[in-house]
């Protein structure tokens, strides 16, 4: 099968940066708690959103309209992405994943609507969570659409292949965990709960409430990621499978970003939950699970394409 028309797998690529951005600018939009500044949906302080006047788009209000315009420009994105894949790919799959996105973010739209409709924080978290495996999906998509997906399978053993799927795939749930221990975090105000990094003293706080206990998992599970990382790029760069980059480039952008990912944390505490280090921390942990799930699904991948064609195999 050969891969769809290579605009359709540049407009794909092109989707997940859009949805990148958008997630920096709703990480904004909680990290200066401008989440009910506009309280009415869909409209706009009673204008229709894209009637809005642009004199208007000032302080927090500038943020939470952003959120909403450029939401709705992703749902306009995802449903030509979704078209465009059922009229130019044969692949019943990846057309049910267009659809699959499709219907992801319109669901994603109704629930930021009721967030501010209900005013419900736990919505809200449910919102950000739920952005994280939209992304996903657009990943998946964009990889099945680009050239290497549809390259031979590789002359790897059939065992470390497996064994490199296996640790992403628990690399990517242990990522999407602490995304969802970030997003719980950030809408209870539990950023500062522990006010200092590296901790002083004694490593667990003698003081405990149930947002200190928060923050302190939240370090802790941060730690985990991070062996996590250092475990799946030893697993990709050791023996023959240091030759495929498709494994090679994911596992080395991966120790990179968590190694920025600590900065970032650690520039939370030492200014005081500034909002653009905060949500540069949300946009990164969304590029290391994108990469972390780009990883497991190519390993998938391999593995499924090395037992249907074992003559590929290296012995």
């Amino acid at each position: 099968m050969q891969p769809a028309h290579p605009w359709l797998s540049r407009f794909a690529s092109f989707v997940v940066v859009f949805t990148l951005a958008l997630i920096f600018i709703g990480g904004m939009v909680t990290s200066l708690d401008a989440g009910m500044t506009v309280p009415d949906w869909p409209t706009t302080f009673g204008y229709n959103m894209f009637a809005f006047p642009v004199s208007r788009w000032v302080g927090l209000v500038f943020w939470e309209h952003s959120h909403r315009v450029v939401a709705s420009i992703l749902g306009v994105l995802t449903t030509i992405l979704a078209v465009w894949i059922w009229l130019g790919d044969s692949r019943r799959w990846l057309r049910t994943l267009g659809v699959a996105a499709f219907v992801l973010v319109v669901i994603q739209g109704l629930m930021g609507g009721f967030r501010v409709t209900a005013d419900s924080r736990v919505l809200a978290i449910v919102h950000g969570c739920l952005a994280q495996l939209f992304l996903c999906l657009l990943v998946w998509i964009a990889l099945a659409l680009g050239k290497g997906w549809t390259r031979p399978a590789v002359e790897v053993p059939l065992q470390r292949l497996v064994n490199v799927r296996r640790w992403a795939w628990i690399l990517t749930g242990s990522v999407f965990l602490q995304l969802l221990l970030g997003a719980i975090m950030r809408h209870l105000k539990a950023g500062l709960a522990i006010a200092t990094f590296p901790p002083y003293g004694s490593f667990f706080p003698v003081i405990h409430n149930p947002l200190v206990d928060l923050h302190l998992t939240h370090r802790l599970w941060a730690i985990a990621v991070a062996i996590l990382v250092i475990v799946v790029a030893a697993k990709v760069l050791r023996g023959p499978t240091r030759a495929v980059w498709q494994f090679v480039a994911p596992s080395l952008w991966l120790l990179l970003l968590v190694g920025i990912q600590i900065l970032f944390g650690a520039s939370i505490i030492w200014l005081a939950r500034a909002p653009i280090p905060t949500s540069l921390h949300v946009l990164n942990g969304a590029l290391i699970l994108a990469l972390s799930f780009a990883l497991a699904i190519r390993s998938s991948y391999f593995v499924s394409r090395s037992r249907h064609e074992p003559h590929r195999i290296s012995p």
